[in-house]
């Protein structure tokens, strides 16, 4: 495939965002990017980013000079797509850059996941995974392994963990109930120096094993939170008639892509160093800036487009995953849907439990109706409000009788937290007295 550069127009201020390291010098950048915003080691950080001058601000990042790692990328990239189709050009990038970041796991903090997720089968899933394990550093492929076989695999010198059919692990609440050990290694695993502890030999001797290790992890279905939290997701599907792929034959196929393997491993081996130090802009901030930053780093390394080409997948995928967040059942749907409801309803101080799941219930394209027999009940209800710190309490009603509901202000903090682009609301007077206790019950 052949990239292209994007040349801003002259009227961007120099200061536009996101920096872009130059390629081989940590903690400097091109002169287009000087806002001293991303930092090498031992250098503080002077100003706030300014904001995106557009709606996307990765689209104005411009090429920068290209390193072999430049042509290295486009052409595993290239060989990515000779056998999968990915669901878009942006999981097509953050895969190629995942890969290559696999060789230089000594210098990261953090080890992203490789979430490779699908509705169904036939959805490329595995064959996915058979490229990676022929690209990546040090591959281990399990399938249905047991935790204390993979955590004993993961050395000091971490290895890359490929895990198929995921959803014979934790495909039910009660596989994953059983299998809980499992996800905990894979969240440890995420961060470095969490270690697991258990007691060998005849003596129980304690021995801390590593868990540090970048993982791609593939199965039908959504993974646990926690690990889908950590990771980069890409959501499989099938292809449709008209695409087509070539055919993966191991024995055919493998020293092409362990040609373009080592080749990555011996461009990257002599950055460690470099990969340590820098601190890129990123495009998204929190954990998910952690999981995606090894990419970054490794764009602005390679240069040429892989600068803007990383940010604008770190960017739209992370984007698309908070929007999946909020349309799917539970989690941050249900606080989206009340939000909406309250404004429709001109921000009362109180609805009764028994008004919200009306109205919930009566959402056309809501979930809430088909979520039990009868729609969303109270206690489904409660339930999942619990997990935001939200209970119900005692409101009062206009003819001065009490019910059982929920106040306004006990939203607030999570509708911030988990909604922010739902109807914005700035707390009221009333609002801040009814969160110190000075208002109604509830």
């Amino acid at each position: 495939m052949e990239f292209t550069g994007h040349t801003p127009d002259a009227a961007v201020p120099a200061t536009s965002w996101p920096q872009v390291a130059k390629p081989g010098e940590p903690g400097t950048y091109l002169p287009a990017q000087q806002a001293p915003v991303s930092t090498a080691c031992g250098h503080d950080a002077e100003a706030a980013p300014a904001e995106p001058t557009t709606p996307d601000g990765t689209d104005l990042i411009p090429d920068t000079e290209a390193t072999e790692g430049a042509d290295l990328l486009a052409q595993l990239r290239a060989q990515i797509a000779k056998f999968v189709i990915l669901p878009s050009e942006q999981a097509l990038d953050a895969a190629t850059l995942w890969v290559a970041a696999t060789h230089l796991q000594g210098s990261w903090q953090h080890a992203p996941r490789l979430a490779v997720v699908g509705p169904a089968k036939r959805c490329g899933k595995s064959r996915l995974l058979d490229v990676l394990t022929e690209t990546v550093h040090q591959p281990v492929l399990t399938v249905n392994s047991t935790p204390a076989a993979v955590f004993r695999s993961i050395t000091e010198e971490p290895p890359t963990l490929l895990v198929d059919e995921a959803d014979t692990i934790f495909g039910s609440p009660k596989m994953a109930e059983k299998n809980e050990e499992m996800r905990g290694l894979l969240n440890a695993g995420h961060q470095r120096d969490r270690y697991v502890l258990r007691v060998v030999g005849n003596d129980h001797t304690p021995r801390k094993f590593h868990t540090f290790a970048m993982a791609a992890i593939a199965g039908i279905g959504d993974l646990p939170d926690t690990i889908m939290d950590r990771s980069i997701v890409i959501r499989m599907r099938r292809r449709a008639e008209g695409e087509s792929v070539s055919p993966y034959r191991t024995m055919r196929d493998r020293p092409a892509l362990h040609a373009i393997r080592d080749k990555i491993a011996r461009w990257t081996a002599p950055l460690a160093d470099q990969a340590l130090c820098l601190e890129p802009a990123m495009p998204v901030e929190d954990r998910a800036a952690d999981t995606w930053e090894p990419l970054v780093i490794i764009a602005d390394l390679a240069g040429g487009p892989w600068s803007r080409l990383a940010r604008q997948a770190c960017k739209r995928m992370v984007d698309a995953e908070v929007q999946t967040e909020e349309d799917n059942p539970g989690g941050a749907r249900i606080l989206a849907d009340i939000r909406r409801i309250y404004h429709a309803n001109s921000e009362p101080e109180s609805m009764t439990t028994d008004q919200l799941l009306h109205q919930l219930n009566g959402l056309d394209e809501a979930p809430w109706a088909e979520s039990a027999r009868g729609g969303l009940t109270p206690r489904g209800l409660g339930s999942m409000l619990r997990e935001f710190g939200i209970t119900s309490g005692n409101v009062r009603l206009g003819d001065g009788t009490q019910r059982k509901g929920y106040t306004r202000h006990k939203f607030l903090d999570a509708w911030r937290r988990y909604c922010p682009t739902v109807h914005p609301s700035t707390p009221t007077a009333t609002d801040e007295n009814a969160g110190t206790g000075a208002g109604s019950r509830g």
